[in-house]
This record gives C-alpha cells, structure tokens and sequence, in this order.
C-alpha cells in the first residue's frame, strides 16, 4: 500500500491563508526542504510563478527565500498562468517550476503547485521526498552557495507566443467576435492579447485584478457574466477562464454553456486525426460517454483530478481528456492542462468547419446531472461512514440502472461533493436532497 500523504492533496497543498502550511514561516520552509530534495538529485534552478491574488506577493517572497536558503536559484515570473509556469520551466530548462495559486478558490485561500523540469506534475514519489525533508530541521548552506534570484521580464510575450503557435488552423479569427472572462486573475494580461493578435474583436471582462476580486462572480466558475456578455454583445461566442488559467469553460452565441465534457466531445470529434479514445473521469457525463461510443470512441474513467486525467492518458498513448469543470488536456500540444491553449483547438475546429459553436456541441445530449457542494468543519473521511454509504445504496436502487451516484470528499477545499445523474431530473432532485441531508446530519 502506498504511504499517504500528510500535507499534499490532488493539486499541490491549499489551503486558507494563515491556516496549515499556508503561513510564510510554513512555506519558506517548503520552498528550502524543496530546494533540498532538488539538490539532492542534482538540481540547480526553479521558476515561481503567481496568480493575482493579494497574498501572493508573501508567498512569493517567502519560497523565495527558502529556496535561496537551499542554494537553489531562483527565476521569478510574477503574475502567470499555471500553464505556462509548466511551459516556461521547459524552455528555460528549470528543474522545477513552482505556483503559488489556489486555482478557482476564493482570494483568502491560496496554495502551491509543483510541476518538474518537463512541464508535468511532481510525482508522488517526489511529494513524499518533499514532505520528508520539510519534517527535518532547516539548515542554511554556506554564503558563497546560497542561490540567485532574478526576474523575467519576457515572460507574457513568450507565452502569448506560444499559445498562438497552438493554434491549428490556417484561418485567422477575423470577423469573429468573442468575449473573454479572465476571472481578474493570471490570464488578464495574456488571454486578450493572444486572441487579438489571431485576429478577432475581443470583449474583454475580469480584466482588472485588485488582489481581491480573483474568481469573484466571475470566470469559468460563475458564468453569468459571460453568458450575459455574450448575448448583449452578440458574440459569437465567450470563453472564461480561472484564476490561474488552467480551466476553461465557453458559452455559445445563444447564451448556453458548453462545458468541459462537451468541450472533449468537440475536440475528439473534430479532430484532423483518428481518435481512439479519451480519458474523463468519474464525474464525466454519461451523455458524453454515449455519444462518443456512437462515433467508435472510447471513454475511460479515472478518479477525479486532472493528475489521474493525465496519468490515464499516458499509459494509454492518447491526447485528449477533461474533467466537466474545464480541465482540458490536450498533450499533442502541451504538456498540462491549459484554458488558453484548450480554447484556441476549439476554436480551431469550429472555424475549419464554418459551423457555430452550439452546432458543434450538438451531437452529445447531456443526461441531467445535479451536483451540491456541502461544506464541512475539515476535510472528511466519508468511507467508512455506514449511514452515508446505506443511503447511496439506496439511493442507486431507487435509480434502477438508469443513472449514476457519486459522493466523494474534495480533496482541496473542506466539501463533500454529492452528485446523482439519470434519465428523470425529478428523481435526480429528489436523490441529491436526500443525500445532501445524510451528509449534513453526519458530518456538519
């Protein structure tokens, strides 16, 4: 059995800020016992990257110092997507690239992501080395080999670079007219310009961090804005980002979403090569699963978590997978996931085809799916409690075959996730209310 992990959940260590590891004193130690474990193996170079949140500049400052601290140097790319932390710890031949980002949580959480020299998340193994080395006594190296720090200043024009060689279409976006929410986080000075610069009339919103607002009624987790944008302007279509930019959810010129499953139907469909298969996970829609099995495309299940997404896909040899919430891979282009790099494949095939972006989407009917965030005092162990698993029992008899329960702890935030998905909406209601009140009772 593999040992378990103390202070890493599925996307790095989160958490409210000034509570668990999120405390400068806590990452600075972080930043040195990483800085250890990189040394160790030889290595001598690390990116940090940020999104926009207030917090950010302590956390920044903080790993700084600590990998300082270990002799590791340091380069510092100031407000970024997570992508391209991943993209630019390639093409500077960093050995590590670190964010400082709780991704789509509100501005008083925050957290830090790993990725390694080619780009990937760290494995477990190296999480486990991290953690190890962040339980011993921090050292300081000698003077004459403490690390070196200094920032980038090319970096948003490297990455806007790179996001439109992705784009795999020899039509440019002229005439088309989009609407972009940047969720006032790390896209805000990246995502605008690269669809500008392909040519389109961008409506730009979530444009103006402020240190608070990141996520705020905004972006890929709330798309009102963006769907009334859409409407208002009589757009095209829109597209919203996250915080850190690794999600991405789009809504079509009639208001509606299409999210991320239905943004895995379009590239797997539309792709200029044969797809065999993609890789979704528990919480994919069985809709989309129908319909790709009607084109002669495989779908398979992993757990929830972009991570085992990714995982799934490299041992299968495949390119494409997504969770619903908008994380999209696309390894035939990058090496993680990526909203910008996500939209503009999306984009590409929609102006190959000359069709909208609702005709796109149309050939996957959505089975109704409900899904009620419960906040709890802490992160859970919902497995070994019997009330909650005799009501999913239950609860899957009275679906009778024709739908899906899922209830599942979050392992970034303190929620337990209940979700039902079937044929009859009502019934679907109806089991969601009643498992959201087990969860209640057992665990508020």
């Amino acid at each position: 059995m593999a040992k378990a992990k103390k202070y890493f959940g599925t996307d790095g260590i989160r958490n409210q800020v000034g509570k668990g590891l999120i405390r400068p004193d806590q990452i600075l130690k972080l930043g040195w016992a990483t800085g250890k474990v990189l040394k160790e193996q030889g290595g001598t170079k690390v990116m940090i990257g940020k999104d926009t949140r207030i917090s950010g500049y302590m956390f920044e400052s903080a790993l700084e110092a600590g990998f300082i601290s270990a002799g590791v140097d340091v380069l510092l790319l100031g407000p970024m997507p997570t992508p391209a932390i991943a993209y630019l710890t390639q093409t500077f031949h960093a050995d590590a690239g670190i964010v400082i980002s709780a991704s789509h949580n509100p501005h008083y959480d925050n957290g830090i992501k790993f990725f390694s020299g080619k780009g990937k998340k760290i494995s477990d193994e190296m999480e486990l080395r991290v953690e190890a080395a962040f339980e011993e006594e921090l050292t300081i190296c000698s003077s004459s080999e403490l690390g070196r720090a200094r920032r980038v200043d090319d970096a948003a024009g490297r990455y806007i670079e790179f996001c439109k060689s992705t784009y795999d279409s020899s039509q440019k976006l002229d005439g088309y007219k989009i609407v972009l929410d940047c969720a006032n986080g790390a896209t805000y000075h990246i995502a605008p310009s690269v669809f500008r610069e392909l040519g389109a009339e961008v409506v730009a919103i979530g444009t103006q961090p402020d240190g608070i607002n990141i996520n705020d009624d905004c972006g890929a987790t709330d798309l009102e804005q963006l769907q009334a944008r859409v409407v208002l302007e009589k757009a095209d279509f829109g597209i919203a980002f996250d915080g850190d930019g690794d999600r991405v959810m789009m809504v079509d010129g009639s208001g509606d979403v299409v999210d991320g499953d239905e943004i895995l139907y379009i590239l797997a469909t539309g792709s200029k090569f044969p797809v065999k298969g993609v890789a979704g996970t528990l919480m994919t829609n069985l809709g989309l699963e129908n319909a790709l099995k009607g084109k002669g495309i495989e779908l398979l299940r992993t757990a929830v978590g972009d991570r085992y997404v990714m995982s799934a896909l490299v041992e299968k040899g495949w390119s494409l997978g997504a969770e619903p919430s908008g994380h999209v891979l696309c390894l035939n282009k990058t090496s993680t996931g990526d909203g910008i790099v996500a939209a503009l494949q999306v984009v590409a095939i929609l102006v190959e085809s000359g069709q909208k972006l609702e005709d796109l989407k149309s050939g996957m009917k959505k089975y109704p799916q409900v899904l009620k965030n419960v906040r709890v005092d802490g992160f859970a162990d919902i497995s070994a409690n019997e009330a909650l698993n005799s009501a999913v029992e239950a609860s899957e008899k009275r679906m009778a075959g024709k739908g899906r329960v899922l209830i599942r702890a979050s392992g970034t935030e303190p929620l337990i996730r209940v979700m039902v998905e079937g044929e009859d909406l009502t019934l679907v209601e109806s089991e969601v209310s009643g498992l959201v009140k087990v969860v209640e009772t057992e665990f508020c």
